[in-house]
This record gives C-alpha cells, sequence and structure tokens, in this order.
C-alpha cells in the first residue's frame, strides 16, 4: 500500500500530460491568393447587376484620392455564390454578399486561408443590403488594405537594399527593396529611387523644425510651401533654356491631409499632385509628416511616381507600404 502513493501520482501526471498533447491544434490553412488590390466579390449575379451591385461599385470602386487620373481602390473579381469554394476561396480580401431572412454586417480573419480577411453582409430586402454595406464600408476597406499593405510588404522583404544612409542621416530604418538606389545625398536630404517600364519610382526623406505648421489655419499653405522649397532646392527638371525647372505642388488642387499614425507616431498623411515648374511633366505624391518629439523635429517622408500614360495606383500603394516600415532607433 505505501508503494501505491508514488504509483498513482506517476499515473495521474502520464495523464495530464496526455490530455494536453491531445488538445485543440491550430488548423491548418494554406496561404492567401490575389494581386495586390484585388477584391473577391461573392454574390448572386442577378444583386450583384442590380442595386446593391450598383452600391457595392460605389464603396470599393470609388476614385483612389491624390491620383492624376480615376482610378479604382480595388480591382473587383465577381463570382456567384457557388463558384466560391475550393481554391477560389483562398482569396486574400473577400466581399461576401447574401440574402437572408438574417440582416449582418462583420468582418472575419483566417477563414479558408491565411492572411485572409472576409467581409460578410448579409440582408432580406435591397434597403437591407444596401444599409449593411453602407455601413460596413469603411471599416471593410481598412481591414481590406491592412491585409493589402502587410501582403506588400511580404513581397518585398525577400530583397531589401543594404544602403545605410537613411540610418546614418535621420536615425531611422526604412525597408527598402533593393533595387531601389540613392542618387542624392545632401545634409538633410537623402533621394532613392528606382525605374520602372514607363518612369521612375522615387522616395526622398529630410526634417524640419519641431515647430514647423504650428498654425492649424495655414497647416495646407505651409505643407505646399515646404515641399515647393524642398522641390527647388533638391529636385530640379529637366533643362529648359531660360528656364529653372523644379518639382512642386500642382496649383489647381489642394492636397487631401488626414491624421495617422507612422511609426508608433503622429503624422499627417499629404497625398495630391505634383508638376514640375516650367516644364509638362506631373504626377501623383504621398508624403508623410512625423511628429518626432524625442528628436525635436518633424521627419518628412515621401514617395512620388512618374509613369505617364501608365497607371499609377498600385506603384503608389507599394511605396506608401515601403513608408509604413519606419522604424526610429532606441531612444528616437
Amino acid at each position: 500500500m505505501k508503494k501505491s502513493g508514488p504509483l498513482l501520482f506517476t499515473i495521474c501526471m502520464v495523464m495530464l500530460l496526455s490530455c494536453k498533447d491531445t488538445g485543440p491544434k491550430e488548423r491548418f490553412l494554406p496561404p492567401s491568393t490575389g494581386g495586390i488590390n484585388s477584391l473577391m466579390v461573392v454574390m448572386d449575379t442577378e444583386l450583384w447587376k442590380g442595386g446593391v451591385g450598383d452600391k457595392i461599385r460605389e464603396h470599393f470602386a470609388a476614385p483612389v484620392l491624390g491620383l492624376p487620373q480615376g482610378e479604382p481602390k480595388f480591382t473587383i473579381t465577381h463570382i456567384p455564390t457557388q463558384v466560391f469554394k475550393g481554391a477560389t476561396a483562398y482569396s486574400r480580401s473577400v466581399l461576401y454578399v447574401e440574402q437572408d431572412t438574417l440582416s449582418l454586417a462583420h468582418i472575419k480573419s483566417d477563414v479558408y486561408a491565411k492572411p485572409q480577411r472576409i467581409a460578410v453582409v448579409k440582408g432580406e430586402t435591397y434597403n437591407d443590403l444596401a444599409g449593411n454595406i453602407d455601413a460596413l464600408a469603411d471599416k471593410a476597406i481598412e481591414a481590406f488594405k491592412g491585409v493589402e499593405i502587410s501582403e506588400a510588404q511580404n513581397r518585398f522583404m525577400r530583397s531589401l537594399s543594404k544602403d545605410d544612409a537613411l540610418n546614418k542621416e535621420f536615425n531611422i530604418v526604412l525597408k527598402v527593396p533593393s533595387l531601389y538606389k540613392v542618387g542624392k545625398r545632401e545634409k538633410n536630404f537623402i533621394w532613392m529611387d528606382i525605374q520602372i517600364p514607363k518612369g521612375y519610382m522615387n522616395i526622398i526623406a529630410y526634417e524640419m523644425p519641431w515647430n514647423a505648421f504650428d498654425n492649424d489655419s495655414t497647416f495646407v499653405d505651409d505643407i505646399v510651401k515646404m515641399r515647393d522649397s524642398i522641390g527647388r532646392k533638391y529636385i530640379p527638371g529637366p533643362d529648359v533654356p531660360g528656364k529653372k525647372t523644379y518639382m512642386m505642388t500642382e496649383k489647381a488642387f489642394a492636397p487631401y491631409i488626414a491624421p495617422v499614425e507612422i511609426g508608433g507616431k503622429k503624422a499627417a498623411e499629404v497625398r495630391g499632385i505634383w508638376e514640375i515648374n516650367g516644364y509638362p511633366m506631373a504626377g501623383p505624391f504621398l508624403t508623410y509628416i512625423i511628429n518626432d518629439k524625442q528628436n525635436n523635429r518633424k521627419l518628412v517622408l515621401e514617395g512620388f511616381t512618374f509613369a505617364p500614360s501608365a497607371e499609377k495606383r498600385d506603384y503608389m500603394f507599394e511605396l506608401e507600404a515601403i513608408l509604413k516600415t519606419v522604424e526610429f532607433d532606441q531612444g528616437s
């Protein structure tokens, strides 16, 4: 009897460990598929052709802000509900719409593949479906954009530039694809670019004093003045006899500005069109003005594209994905 105690304890421990080993395990999910900024819309064909489809296109195919020509937020592919199975269900961004007595609108993650976001909208009538689409659209677009940014970053992370110019000049780390090369480096200014089939994609960085842009009433004008002064000093245009050509903010339209967080710091996101003073060249830009209080500065990161007669949405999206990798060194 005295020996039964240790034996019973051993048996109990084995049983406990066995229970742990046989517990629920994470389900394997295949990698999601799809081109960057592609959206699979799953719904009945009649709904897609009618008002519900129009409501979806109103939100998810709306033009991207800050591009010279209208380009949709997402490249949409529609499939009927019965086709959504097997490999088709592995799409990274999915909008699933179904006519049902149950009315709901929510977002699910990693259902059939990983990473994946599925926005589910159900309703009985057109008004139910349209109302739920309106209610969910902004949140769904944010979720889709988030997973698309991550996918774009994963793709270029495979081969990163080893140039440390940005770290040495601004004490930051920016994960830039290896094909980008530093073309100009001066005190408080770095310009990197890459050649693309019909032009160039560019990244520039510089800093401003911490007290820049203190006046809210002149915020937009001050941003334009800043960009124009940097363009005049560092970014020349083609040689034109008798003219000083340089990059400036397009005069006809004020840039779009929104508050964001980048690199763990508050920032302003600025989207608009650049042009060359004295020469017919233009394209889109995306600027982040980051509040870096620890270093008593505003750090400015900008991406801009020159690609005449080419669609620019995905070029600008890649630049956004790159700029959003910014990290500040410890203590910054």
